[in-house]
């Protein structure tokens, strides 16, 4: 059976720093040499400072004036190959803080939850993961921003990693990665196309994102009908994560259809904003519809 979601060739293969097996990492020498113009002889002299000194590669460009923090970040990006976004790409999508801030307290508390997620998303007997739905019981909790900054960390592994916008009601992943929202989700499912919906992040390699298009007027209805079942059957097979955007519970059962779908969810709340008795009232939705709960986070931000 011909695919009905075309997935779009993926062109980040062609950086060389890393070719796998068999091939080494370019040390970050090499990679200054290249992208910063230095001489043989500054490379010398950074390695002279280095031993001398007892520092880092790095650390010594930088004591010399030779490259500054932002250079060392990106050839570290590229010798161990995780998105890391430039200035320009931090300007544009600012909530993405596992790919602006891969250091900072905020990537590491992601790359945490990455952790438990791959654990208990694992479909027992089989190598491939359930598709997860991530929830809240309200709007403004975060999940949006949870969603995206989840993907890129996953993405970070090295996997194919699929992050998908079912908020029919109040899309925003396309501006999240800054990614053009004219086809998506909603034309797929209600017959007017699945072609060119899923759109690779930009500079983040291996992820690619399924906004939502044009708003439908009918959108549980879409998130219930057999199309999406059937899209959810064919990513959870292309893609080795599946991650799914879905509306708070406040706007009606999205979020807990699209979850009983998937077979498993995530559950973002924020602190001191959400009563316990909506988050249990969620928790039990989920629960009936023989979900798979992955765990809850609670957004302190």
């Amino acid at each position: 059976m011909s695919s009905q979601f075309n997935l779009p060739p993926d062109s980040t293969n062609s950086d060389s720093t890393f070719s796998g097996a068999g091939r080494r990492s370019r040390s970050l020498g090499e990679l200054f040499r290249d992208n910063l113009q230095l001489t043989p002889s500054d490379i010398e002299k950074i390695s002279r400072h280095q031993q001398e000194h007892n520092l880092r590669f790095g650390e010594a460009a930088i004591a010399l004036g030779l490259a500054t923090s932002e250079d060392v970040l990106q050839a570290l990006s590229h010798q161990f190959r995780y998105a890391y976004g430039d200035e320009d790409h931090r300007k544009a999508t600012p909530e993405l803080v596992v790919l602006n801030q891969p250091f900072g307290h905020q990537a590491e508390a992601f790359r945490a939850v990455r952790s438990q997620i791959l654990m208990r998303t694992q479909v027992d007997g089989e190598k491939r993961r359930r598709p997860l739905a991530v929830v809240s019981p309200d709007s403004n909790d975060g999940k949006t921003y949870f969603c995206a900054n989840l993907a890129v960390a996953l993405a970070q592994l090295g996997g194919k990693v699929l992050v998908v916008d079912a908020d029919l009601r109040g899309a925003r992943l396309h501006q999240v990665f800054g990614v053009d929202n004219t086809n998506g989700l909603s034309g797929a499912l209600s017959g007017r196309g699945g072609k060119d919906v899923m759109k690779p992040a930009p500079g983040i390699r291996h992820l690619y994102v399924m906004p939502v298009g044009v708003q439908p007027p009918n959108p549980l209805e879409l998130l219930e009908g057999p199309a999406f079942g059937a899209m959810l059957r064919e990513v959870a097979h292309k893609f080795d994560h599946v991650i799914i955007d879905t509306p708070a519970a406040v706007f009606g059962s999205d979020g807990v259809v699209v979850a009983s779908r998937c077979g498993s969810a995530l559950v973002v709340t924020r602190k001191d904003a959400n009563k316990v008795s909506k988050l249990h009232e969620l928790v039990d939705s989920l629960q009936a519809g023989q979900v798979r709960l992955a765990g809850v986070v609670m957004n302190e931000l």
